[in-house]
């Protein structure tokens, strides 16, 4: 993902009203500077139109800075717990945007060109199968690091990831765990720290879930690193959140046309109706699961355990749970006519 750099966007609040324009006349992505004072603390924001209106009002170019600045920016707090939409922002204009630490230091300028949210979630990606659908390809390269076009099938899902805000994500391993980690220390993605959960003997599609010492967050979003998706990650959020959801699901609607004439029939088998080749349309599970992180304290620990049953224990227990149907692409890499179809799609779709 592309980002401005910190130091190349800032200006001491001691420069002048000249050497402002000096630094915006020589280019800048978005014509602002961040004013910083001497212990790096933002204290302000400056546009070439701020200094005009200021030379307009009496000031000249020898002026400082802060008699020309903006005091009231807008800003992002660093490791917020809370969701923030990006869309109110961009709807009033705003096109980049700093995100401050406790000290009012900038950590990070969002272009919010490239960032559609910030979801104050966990991530734990599973990648550990052995992907035997998929030989001779698997033979000697993990499922997850097939390429796709020009990235690998697991580096899809981490910058969608990235573009919705996710920094810090877990990646479960298992067969070929050394590759796995070799790839992302070598390749590594803008802004996002890379975790592993490491299994000694596997642990099903849910039990890496306990191998995670804290989380950070109320949700944690667990998927598979085999699958190619748009899914609009803020939408599936927020849906469990209106809904006060323990657990959502993501699904892809799955229609079956039945090509007769199908009978509806009350219990002695009285003919009600008469419905023509009908469509029936059933939602599949999707491979994409928000969980609240107070209920991993119910997964069972270092046995292998799949999210399905896990969900159905969740069920027994009467938590809220909900389904969220992907509206756009989806693809389950699962075996070779798969991998075939992905490599045909992804000349049409952005996943990214």
């Amino acid at each position: 993902m592309a980002h401005s750099s910190i130091s190349d966007n800032c200006i001491s609040q001691k420069a002048t009203g000249r050497d402002a324009l000096i630094r915006i006349n020589k280019g800048m992505q978005f014509n602002t500077l961040f004013v910083v004072d001497r212990k790096n603390k933002m204290v302000g924001t400056l546009t070439d139109g701020d200094i005009r209106r200021g030379l307009l009002k009496g000031l000249s170019l020898k002026s400082p800075v802060t008699d020309f600045f903006n005091q009231k920016f807008r800003f992002i707090e660093a490791d917020s717990k809370k969701y923030v939409s990006l869309k109110e922002m961009k709807a009033l204009g705003v096109k980049i945007i700093p995100v401050l630490d406790k000290n009012k230091k900038i950590t990070r300028l969002l272009d919010l060109s490239e960032v559609k949210a910030l979801l104050p979630v966990d991530v734990v990606i599973m990648a550990g199968g052995k992907g035997e659908r998929l030989l001779p390809l698997t033979k000697e390269t993990p499922k997850s690091l097939l390429p796709i076009g020009k990235k690998s099938i697991i580096q899809y899902t981490v910058d969608r990831l990235a573009k919705f805000g996710v920094e810090h994500m877990h990646v479960a391993l298992g067969h070929f765990a050394d590759k796995m980690i070799s790839y992302f220390e070598k390749k590594k993605t803008d802004h996002v720290s890379i975790h592993y959960l490491q299994e000694k003997h596997p642990l099903g599609t849910a039990g890496a879930l306990g191998l995670v010492k804290k989380f950070r967050y109320d949700y944690v979003l667990l998927t598979n690193s085999d699958i190619l998706t748009n899914i609009d990650y803020e939408d599936f959020f927020l849906k469990a959140i209106k809904a006060k959801a323990d657990v959502a699901v993501a699904s892809i609607p799955y229609d079956i046309n039945v090509p007769y004439a199908i009978f509806e029939l009350k219990k002695d088998d009285e003919i009600l109706n008469l419905v023509e080749k009908p469509t029936y349309t059933y939602y599949a599970n999707a491979g994409i699961y928000l969980i609240k992180t107070d209920l991993i304290k119910f997964l069972p620990r270092n046995v292998r355990i799949d999210i399905t049953d896990f969900i159905l224990a969740l069920n027994k227990k009467k938590k809220k749970l909900i389904t969220s149907p992907i509206i756009g692409y989806w693809l389950d890499i699962g075996k070779m006519a798969d991998y075939e179809k992905a490599q045909k799609d992804i000349h049409f779709i952005h996943l990214d």
